[in-house]
């Protein structure tokens, strides 16, 4: 215990922690300045020396394997609340130092994902049961930030909300041409295709995503203009109207940034213009957690603006517009957990109850990131050229603000039951005269597959079980 105890005394100042070695011995942490109080058992020897080489990943595997638990009214959330909230101290210690900084140096190669080893890297996260996202997830299957107008609104409005101010910022027509990279379980292609007689090519790695995406196209009948394709986004080709990208290059990698802002450039029409969404962080460059990494997000990772703008200014795309969420994950992050939570039970019939640990740790490790940490999702509209965006942002707000308006009348006339293919009610934004860009040039145009069992057994796949689908 004297090396572990050693990075505890330094590194917990805010709150306490009661540590039982595998002895029965008590130690105590902190208390320097207020904080929550928590008490935690170790019963594994080797843990001593694991955690204190490498604590933010063998502390999740030890939750995991039972070999860390908690005592006296402590949680795991309350070890990973006092953990974050002492963040600085962990980093200042010399150990700390050393490891991030050779984490540093192997990022591009933890990040390496080329066409192949970034389907393997998709599979371990999104081709496993459907049923265990339908446990934490809204009807709709989002999973990604949700835009809380308050923090009161249910992950259900939440979710609307986003896909509403999405598409305020998109400024559809009829018969415009639309590629979104990365299309999760679809809810956002049939949102667009409700809002407008668009044509929509939506591609993306998991095959067990994909098949629920064509099953959700062809119940709604519009799976003749909205097609989605199992491929990499770097596969697609064609001309459009408008690119969208929603939580996809979290699993870019930092070294392939100019191929994805490459496809950017390549696919949009002159006038033309692309939305991206992603996690990032108000940092400078760093790395991924290490028990994300190997558990939850393998070859992921979230960058500083700087490391973003550097890559669009090399491929000379116009950044029209940005907007930055600071709290938005927290609420979102804490819906999720709460739903997994009072679902326990249904996942480890799914899967396990270690499962169901991990599950936990990279919900709530994940939600602090973004309450105590430096995470942040950023939205950004990219161009060709530099008249393709309107000039002031006027436009997002009002096609919003009517698009609540037409959804909150439809709903009235329709009553609670009624849905529209994406889940929620939907008209056209009216078209005005003010929402319109300037034109200088030229006028605007017209307009299933297996699952596979989670490396590092993480996931035990059950015999006999099956994903359902809407």
């Amino acid at each position: 215990m004297r090396l572990l105890s050693n990075l505890l005394k330094g590194f917990i100042e805010k709150g306490t922690l009661q540590l039982i070695d595998v002895e029965g011995k008590r130690y105590q942490f902190g208390g320097r300045f207020d904080g929550p109080s928590v008490t935690a058992r170790l019963h594994d020897k080797s843990l001593y020396t694991k955690l204190f080489f490498n604590p933010e990943l063998h502390a999740g595997e030890a939750y995991m394997d039972g070999t860390l638990t908690f005592e006296e009214g402590s949680s795991c959330y309350d070890f990973l609340y006092l953990f974050s909230i002492n963040r600085r101290p962990l980093g200042d210690h010399p150990a700390q130092k050393i490891l991030r900084e050779g984490w540093k140096r192997l990022r591009g190669l933890q990040q390496y994902n080329p066409i192949g080893k970034a389907a393997e890297n998709a599979a371990q996260h999104y081709d496993i049961s459907e049923e265990l996202y339908r446990l934490f997830l809204c009807d709709d299957l989002q999973y990604a930030c949700a835009y809380f107008n308050s923090p009161d609104e249910t992950i259900e409005q939440a979710q609307a909300n986003k896909k509403r101010h999405i598409c305020a910022k998109l400024g559809l027509k009829d018969g415009m041409k639309v590629a979104e990279l990365g299309c999760g379980w679809g809810g956002l292609a049939l949102y667009m295709a409700s809002l407008a007689d668009v044509e929509i090519t939506a591609v993306n790695l998991s095959g067990e995503q994909i098949r629920v995406c064509r099953q959700r196209a062809e119940e709604a009948g519009v799976a003749d203009r909205v097609h989605f394709k199992q491929m990499d986004y770097r596969e697609l080709t064609g001309k459009f109207d408008r690119v969208v990208s929603v939580g996809m290059m979290e699993h870019v990698g930092v070294n392939h940034y100019d191929e994805l802002f490459g496809q950017f450039k390549n696919l949009l029409k002159d006038d033309g213009f692309g939305f991206l969404h992603a996690i990032g962080r108000m940092s400078p460059p760093g790395t991924t957690s290490p028990f994300l990494r190997k558990y939850i997000f393998p070859g992921g990772y979230a960058p500083a603006l700087s490391e973003v703008f550097a890559s669009s200014e090399r491929v000379n795309l116009w950044v029209a517009d940005t907007e930055v969420w600071r709290l938005h994950y927290v609420y979102t992050l804490k819906a999720w957990r709460e739903r997994f939570m009072a679902n326990w039970d249904k996942a480890a019939e799914i899967y396990d109850e270690r499962f169901c640990r991990m599950w936990e740790f990279y919900l709530i490790a994940s939600e602090l990131g973004f309450l105590h940490g430096s995470n942040m999702i950023f939205q950004l509209l990219l161009a060709n050229d530099r008249e393709a965006v309107p000039i002031v942002r006027d436009y997002i707000i009002d096609d919003e603000r009517e698009m609540l308006r037409q959804e909150t009348k439809s709903r009235k006339v329709a009553g609670p039951a009624k849905k529209t293919v994406a889940g929620k009610a939907a008209a056209k934004p009216a078209k005005r005269a003010a929402a319109k860009k300037v034109v200088v040039k030229k006028a605007a145009p017209k307009k299933t597959a297996a699952r596979k069992t989670v490396k590092n057994s993480a996931v035990k796949k059950p015999e006999g079980s099956k994903a359902s689908s809407k």
